[in-house]
């Protein structure tokens, strides 16, 4: 498909306040069943356009709108340039950042930039009214359920059920250790298909998830996928301290068991996400807790 439906042109029409004179799909990252367009001006300038096809893009979509209404300039975001929401079908309008560069690979001035960025959106004025970190997508501390049943658990092949019964209570009772609580503004869903690279500075995209609490998870809730990238061990990047290591016990068990979960229909490429970052984060646990290797 060159170009969105008719009724798609129109809403993105309203958005931009002029009807695009070419379309080019976004085919890279995207981790939901949004449609995503470069769309290109009269005047030769271009716009990136998130459009909702379900009722869940379209809650997320209007959450992402939110915060950078919010949010204001900031050097970390993208430049927001539209909005149109008729109620069925939201249409969000971005600067486009398909110039800069979109790891995997990664580069150690790149990693380095990212570790930068998470800083800097951590010291900034969080926007009013976000929910706490211990209310959105990484508060699940999921050992309990993987201790009333560990089949779906064990189903990813990342360890025996020997080792698992065994150590079990010890990521159990790190991970209910892990601290939530802060006042600082935090991303909650970085990974490479959330940030790019332009002149030397991080930007984060889809802050759908944003809230406020303990910045430590920022960064560490990115490792295990930049990990799985190829890149160093989490421990080389961010020191093991017994906050960290309950970190980690808590993302090995939700990513876990959340990758266990059948595919979700609206983001069908989130669950395969899931079980690479789990693959990473349990032996960072293990490792960080003095267990043996998985």
């Amino acid at each position: 498909m060159d170009r969105p439906s008719r009724d798609d042109v129109e809403r993105v029409s309203a958005a931009i306040k002029s009807e695009p004179v070419s379309w080019r799909p976004v085919t890279r990252g995207g981790q939901t069943a949004a449609s995503r367009w470069v769309t290109t001006l009269s005047d030769g300038s271009t716009r990136f356009v998130k459009i909702a096809h379900t009722d869940d893009t379209a809650a997320w979509i209007r959450d992402e709108h939110l915060f950078y209404a919010l949010a204001g300039r900031r050097p970390y975001l993208p430049s927001f340039m539209g909005w149109h929401d008729d109620g069925e079908r939201p249409v969000l309008v971005l600067e486009d950042l398909s110039g800069a560069a979109w790891p995997p690979p990664w580069t150690r001035a790149g990693v380095e930039a990212v570790i930068r960025c998470l800083h800097e959106v951590a010291e900034s004025e969080p926007p009013p009214g976000l929910p706490d970190a211990r209310n959105s997508q990484f508060a699940l501390d999921a050992w309990p359920d993987v201790a009333a049943d560990p089949s779906p658990f064990l189903s990813l092949g990342l360890c025996s059920p020997a080792w698992l019964e065994r150590h079990l209570p010890a990521l159990s009772e790190a991970s209910a250790r892990a601290v939530f609580d802060g006042d600082d503004l935090l991303h909650f869903d970085v990974r490479s298909d959330n940030l790019c690279l332009l002149d030397g500075r991080a930007r984060l995209i889809d802050w759908n998830f944003a809230c406020i609490g303990n910045p430590v998870f920022d960064v560490a809730a990115w490792l295990p996928s930049l990990h799985a990238e190829g890149e160093p061990p989490p421990e080389r990047i961010l020191d093991t301290t017994d906050e960290v290591a309950a970190i980690a016990s808590l993302l090995a068990g939700n990513f876990g068991w959340r990758g266990a979960m059948p595919d979700i229909a609206d983001a069908p490429h989130v669950r395969p996400l899931q079980r690479k970052q789990a693959a990473s984060s349990l032996p960072w646990a293990a490792r960080a807790l003095g267990l043996p290797p998985p």
